[in-house]
């Protein structure tokens, strides 16, 4: 059997990892560089001249011009953090070299830390993931399903009203020659008509030309400016369908990911997280080496995320 070019792509292997990154000194040079790519600047007044300082081993700067004292971690994902820049850096490579993710008690196992603190950063991590997913839309040729995730509790209801089942779409975008782009994976609220004509405005260009089964609620994609062409799935099998191939794909490897790393967590608080890291990956899956760090700017850009604003997902999806 042939060697898919995606999957055996060479990536940044441990060793290579750890020679660029082993120490405290080398994951600062790196955090500086993507903070001031063109040299330290001061947030308060945009004057370059400055000194460093160390409060407490944590390296920090001093303007000259209005003595303002910046610190390297303060307005990033780490900022307010007691654990070294090594441990942040080596969690950014597990969580982004992990095809299948990587569990909370996993995570906590391979850095040594207690397992709120791996909860905390690996529920910080995947926040970058899912706003830095945001600024993508996708175009063209779209595949278009509705999925579910979790199960019936027990006393509960079945089907498509179980008080545990979070509805959320799942969107590919194709090429000409029908191979995979970008996929969007989405929490919404039903598949009603109104919720399908919101999802839209966020996730696609207009345009686009959407490919969807018969529910009657995708063709809400229409009020977004795409263009809507249902295929009456009946009693066929979607997954046996060309039309839907990659769709299903993506939602096959969803489930496999979810079932095989997790073992649990709350659906209905932080679906959006783990289905935004997986669209990260997927999307992103060309480049496999630069993952670690394309994930580390994006922990840069997001600014701090505290435990409480994190923990009120639903406020903040």
């Amino acid at each position: 059997m042939s060697m898919n070019r995606v999957q055996f792509q060479p990536s940044l292997s441990m060793p290579d990892f750890i020679g660029q990154y082993g120490t405290e000194a080398q994951c600062e040079a790196a955090l500086t560089q993507v903070r001031w790519p063109e040299g330290f600047r001061c947030p308060g007044c945009g004057h370059g001249g400055h000194c460093v300082l160390h409060n407490k081993g944590r390296k920090t700067f001093q303007c000259n011009a209005c003595h303002r004292q910046t610190s390297l971690i303060a307005g990033t994902l780490c900022q307010g953090t007691n654990l070294p820049l090594t441990t942040w850096f080596l969690a950014i490579y597990l969580v982004s070299q992990a095809k299948t993710g990587l569990s909370a008690l996993a995570l906590k196992r391979y850095l040594g830390v207690g397992y709120p603190s791996a909860w905390l950063m690996r529920h910080k991590l995947m926040q970058a993931m899912a706003e830095r997913e945001d600024h993508y839309l996708l175009s063209g040729q779209v595949q278009l399903d509705d999925a579910y995730l979790g199960g019936e509790r027990n006393g509960g209801k079945a089907g498509r009203g179980s008080e545990n089942k979070v509805p959320f779409v799942a969107a590919v975008s194709v090429d000409s020659e029908g191979h995979p782009g970008r996929v969007k994976l989405t929490p919404v609220s039903g598949f009603s008509t109104e919720a399908i004509e919101t999802w839209p405005k966020s996730h696609l260009s207009p345009g686009c030309m959407v490919r969807s089964d018969g529910l009657a609620c995708f063709g809400g994609v229409s009020a977004a400016g795409c263009q809507h062409l249902p295929l009456v799935v009946g009693g066929r099998k979607p997954n046996g369908l060309p039309e839907f191939r990659w769709v299903n794909t993506v939602l096959g490897n969803v489930k496999t990911s979810l079932c095989g790393a997790y073992h649990g967590f709350a659906f209905s608080k932080y679906a959006h997280r783990y289905l935004a890291e997986i669209a990260y990956r997927f999307n992103r899956r060309f480049r496999l080496k630069t993952l670690p760090e394309r994930l580390l700017v994006a922990a840069v850009a997001i600014g701090p995320r505290p435990e409480a604003w994190l923990r009120l997902a639903e406020d903040s999806c």
